[in-house]
């Protein structure tokens, strides 16, 4: 079984900041990326960052500049620093790993965490 638990989410002012953080434990043999989605009233999952194992990233156009994806191999985590936050940064972030267990490599999803970003 595997699990993501994510952590950071909260209410903060336009331009302000915020940290995710994720972790990765069960079964699990590689993690070959691993990455952040949010989702919106109304609006489709889109990707925001996504770090590779061998640590390419990329990011959509919305947040490049503004936040940064790292991530520790060792401890199967994953951390999202946001800056500058907008009103329309605000939605549910769900960490995401692509992730092989030892016996099927699939997608595992978090329980998501709320952002805010509101005066």
């Amino acid at each position: 079984q595997v699990q993501l638990v994510e952590s950071g989410g909260g209410l903060v002012q336009p331009g302000g900041s915020l940290r995710l953080s994720c972790a990765a434990s069960g079964t699990i043999f590689r993690i070959n990326a691993m990455g952040w989605y949010r989702q919106a009233p109304g609006r489709q999952r889109e990707l925001v960052a996504r770090v590779t194992s061998g640590r390419s990233t990329n990011y959509a156009d919305s947040v490049k500049g503004r936040f940064t994806i790292s991530r520790d191999n060792a401890k199967n985590t994953v951390t999202l620093q946001m800056n500058s936050l907008k009103p329309e940064d605000t939605a549910v972030y769900y960490c995401n790993a692509d992730l092989d267990n030892g016996v099927i490599r699939r997608d595992y999803w978090g329980q998501g965490t709320q952002v805010t970003v509101s005066s």
